[in-house]
């Protein structure tokens, strides 16, 4: 668990960063820079062995859903929404990966679809504005998105770890990076003006820290983690990082908020968390 409370507080800077210094930059390639430096970090793990085939298939097609369609879909959100918004809409990914584990074990559990429309409520009232715009709603589809490409690829590893019970998963974790390499830098060769790139040197440092530690490091200690603990934790976890970066983009980006709104929907969202285990108490 230590490992998903590490991760969460790197995270929580990640939203005000990007959000500060790299929506200049066409947002599909800096997703295909950040996992290629993801990709380069892992290289001295990699062991040549013996691989099964079909786990090398699954990691990279992990790699491709949790990684590549993720970033994409998120890093191009930031053109639209502001940091802490996306901070708040993140609240969706832990209770993707809840109903994706139900649908997955065939389990329908009624509390926790209760859990996700308080969710949905709570952050819908964080977000909404008097001068909500078609933009507004473009961003908030492609979080979802992200959300729900992100939560696939942890309930999807997670099984696949299981499944295929190999201990050593620095070893592989190359090839989940590889993976999103080749997503993003496909979708990037028809999105990007290489032309008229121009990237400076505070911009590359952020990249470089943003693919080497919040995305290459914290990745796979996230994925690591979550095979030790179970998808409840797993869910409660995935909210961690949402009181610290809207708190980072309150100090870092000056962005404002309405603070009642933000109060109502943060007890509805708290509500939500909180509500199975309210239930068990009785």
């Amino acid at each position: 668990m230590i490992y998903l409370i590490i991760v969460s507080i790197v995270w929580s800077l990640s939203f005000s960063l990007i959000k500060g210094s790299l929506t200049s930059i066409d947002p599909i390639f800096v997703a295909f820079l950040r996992m290629a430096i993801s990709l380069i970090i892992f290289v001295p793990f990699f062991k040549k062995k013996s691989i099964n085939k079909k786990l090398v298939l699954h990691l990279l097609l992990i790699g491709a859903i949790q990684y590549g369609l993720m970033y994409i879909a998120y890093i191009y959100s930031f053109q639209f929404l502001k940091a802490y918004e996306i901070v708040i809409l993140t609240i969706f990914t832990p209770l993707f990966v809840i109903l994706i584990f139900d649908l997955w074990n065939k389990n329908f559990i009624r509390l926790h679809w209760i859990k996700a429309v308080l969710a949905v409520l709570g952050a819908g009232i964080i977000v909404t504005t008097d001068s909500t715009s078609i933009g507004l709603w473009i961003g908030i589809v492609l979080i979802q998105l992200s959300n729900l490409f992100f939560a696939f690829g942890q309930v999807y590893y997670k099984k696949i770890v299981k499944s295929e019970n190999f201990s050593e998963q620095a070893e592989y974790y190359l090839i989940i990076y590889l993976g999103a390499v080749i997503t993003t830098g496909i979708t990037s060769l028809f999105t990007t003006d290489f032309q008229t790139l121009n990237i400076s040197l505070e911009q590359w440092l952020i990249m470089i820290y943003l693919g080497a530690i919040a995305s290459g490091a914290a990745f796979f200690l996230w994925n690591y983690g979550i095979t030790k603990v179970e998808p409840g934790s797993i869910a409660v976890l995935n909210n961690l990082k949402i009181p610290l970066g809207v708190l980072f983009a309150l100090l870092l980006l000056g962005e404002s908020v309405n603070i009642l709104q933000f109060l109502i929907g943060s007890i509805i969202i708290v509500f939500a968390l909180i509500l199975d285990k309210l239930i068990q108490n009785r």
